[in-house]
């Protein structure tokens, strides 16, 4: 499908743009640049005191709000006045309802660090290598009433190496969560471009759930491969995967997998090898 209508190159694009953390610094940060493009208003999260929004507010002079329902009447009439082009979410934690994805022009978009229509949800950099991925999507998308299940507008793909953990995810994402929103919103500019239905790749989709206390453990009867990603998937600044030795905890951040280890016969999660930094553990080789 084509979308057009609501903005011009000639029009400054006026953004609502509900944010919080690096993701939305660095997003921020383009978006400024932009002559054709207007932060009207930023919306953090409630009670986040995210003091590099709003020393960006303050530099810029533009309106700093947050409140704990932005789908409340009050709220909606309260931003209703920006007369804002378009709604823009980006790492924000409340759900957009009908009347407030409705009330500008071009709605509202969302930039998700993963591949829609899989990897919908929570943790998703996370579970990517837990999944043993051989790349990650970052998605931006229109914000519609169900939970990450609005059209594609833009979607790209990084790839992932066993050189890879949570924390070099989490750097290229930073990056180009910023990249792929702002080359988003250049293309609503244009009014040129497709979107894409997300029934249209996978008819249910894939939803992550979010990861709790105790999913750190290191299960011991798991592959070799499955705990090397487990270990990398949760690393800094994740909670660090654990186990126990001697009846201590242990912390493991970091791992190697030794792809041409041999399939011995010995119990799972003894220490068969001491280094200078660290030790070599046994595991399945197979499941």
């Amino acid at each position: 499908m084509i979308i057009g209508g609501g903005s011009s190159p000639n029009k400054i694009l006026k953004i609502g743009y509900f944010a919080d953390g690096i993701w939305a610094h660095n997003a921020f940060k383009k978006i400024i640049k932009n002559p054709n493009m207007q932060i009207s208003f930023i919306c953090t999260r409630y009670g986040s005191n995210d003091k590099i929004l709003a020393k960006f507010a303050k530099d810029y002079g533009i309106e700093l709000l947050e409140d704990k329902d932005i789908n409340s009447p009050k709220f909606i009439a309260k931003i209703a006045k920006f007369n804002c082009d378009i709604l823009v979410s980006m790492s924000f934690d409340q759900i957009f309802k009908k009347q407030l994805i409705n009330l500008t022009p071009l709605k509202a978009i969302n930039c998700h660090a993963g591949a829609l229509p899989f990897y919908r949800g929570r943790n998703i950099l996370n579970w990517a290598l837990i999944n043993d991925e051989k790349s990650f999507g970052i998605t931006v998308h229109y914000i519609d009433e169900g939970i990450d299940t609005g059209d594609i507008i833009l979607q790209k793909f990084y790839q992932i190496s066993d050189n890879d953990d949570y924390n070099t995810l989490l750097q290229t994402a930073h990056t180009e969560c910023a990249n792929l929103l702002c080359q988003a919103l250049e293309m609503m500019l244009s009014k040129d471009f497709k979107t894409t239905k997300q029934s249209s790749i996978d008819k249910y989709g894939f939803y992550c759930t979010q990861r709790k206390i105790g999913d750190e453990i290191i299960n011991w009867d798991q592959t070799a491969r499955e705990i090397f990603n487990l270990i990398r998937a949760i690393t800094h600044p994740g909670p660090i995967a654990r186990t126990t030795l001697k009846d201590k905890e242990m912390k493991i951040s970091r791992a190697i997998y030794h792809l041409d280890a041999p399939n011995y016969k010995c119990i799972n999660g003894a220490i068969v090898g001491l280094t200078s930094s660290g030790f070599w553990s046994s595991a399945k080789i197979k499941p």
